[in-house]
């Protein structure tokens, strides 16, 4: 028996601040898209200016401080796409989460362990540091592509391996989709000038209000955790931009990894790209 053909999937992938958003927007308007969010931050209820939340399903799902693996997202977004597909749209994963996006692109076997309170409460005492040590000697592979300041990513790392499991052990399963990885590269001078950029933008939209509002639910995360430090205003706005600036190249050496993501400059190559993809589903709009 004939095998069914694969649909579609478009990823549009970068660092943060390299304008995935409005490229994105662009193709889902152009060839019936819907957006579909990877990004491990938006998915938090109530931190919308510090990670620039964008329009997109698989926002807004949990409240800050409540767990949420890449086993769960990787089973609401496919759920998801499977959803625009029957609609006869197009899904457009948007992002910079590597492992989320990954999780779908490579149909990784994630582990879905439980989450340990009292083993959490133990490492949360370890700084990352100290973390990061304990998973270099239990899951080296994973050590050497971790965030190693990313606690809470380290913590569950290692409580994954201490339930029995590799971290890295992320085994590919048969492909689920024909995708188009799309990634926007930039001269990493012009993309520092735009975070600094958007932190401020940021601060004038109300982030230091936001940030009031979460309470005592600050995560541990990038625009958030640095107000923790009481440093003040513009002391806080230069440490962001600097986490950020890091974070930014963090995500640039994961992506450059994958051999099959097509990199563009601009919009205009973005679109060729999609339009050459698309041609063997559906009729394309004429120029």
């Amino acid at each position: 028996m004939k095998s069914q053909p694969l649909k579609p999937l478009i990823v549009v992938l970068g660092p943060t601040g390299s304008g995935k958003s409005p490229m994105a927007e662009q193709l889902a308007e152009e060839f019936n898209g819907e957006l579909i969010s990877a990004d491990s931050r938006q998915i938090y209820k109530g931190m919308d200016i510090g990670t620039n939340k964008s329009e997109a399903y698989l926002t807004d799902l949990i409240n800050p401080g409540e767990d949420f693996s890449v086993a769960q997202y990787k089973e609401l977004a496919l759920k998801t796409i499977k959803e625009i597909h029957n609609r006869n749209n197009l899904p457009i994963l948007i992002g910079g989460t590597g492992l989320y996006i990954q999780a779908v692109v490579d149909n990784l076997f994630i582990p879905k362990v439980k989450a340990h309170p009292a083993l959490r409460a133990k490492l949360t005492k370890s700084t990352p540091e100290e973390l990061f040590q304990k998973l270099k000697v239990l899951d080296p592979e994973e050590a050497r592509t971790i965030q190693k300041d990313n606690k809470r990513r380290l913590i569950r790392a290692i409580e994954v391996c201490l339930a029995g499991h590799k971290f890295s052990n992320r085994n590919k399963g048969k492909p689920l989709f024909e995708i188009l990885q799309i990634g926007i590269e930039m001269n990493r001078g012009q993309l520092y000038q735009r975070i600094d950029k958007r932190v401020e933008a940021m601060f004038q939209d109300g982030l230091e209000e936001e940030v009031a509002s979460l309470s005592d639910n600050l995560p541990d995360t990038i625009g958030y955790e640095e107000f923790k430090l009481k440093l003040g205003t513009r002391k806080t706005i230069s440490l962001i931009q600097k986490h950020t600036r890091r974070y930014a190249r963090r995500q640039i050496g994961w992506f450059k990894r994958d051999e099959r993501i097509e990199w563009v400059k601009d919009y205009k190559q973005a679109r060729k790209l999609t339009k050459d993809f698309l041609s063997k589903y559906v009729p394309q709009p004429l120029d």
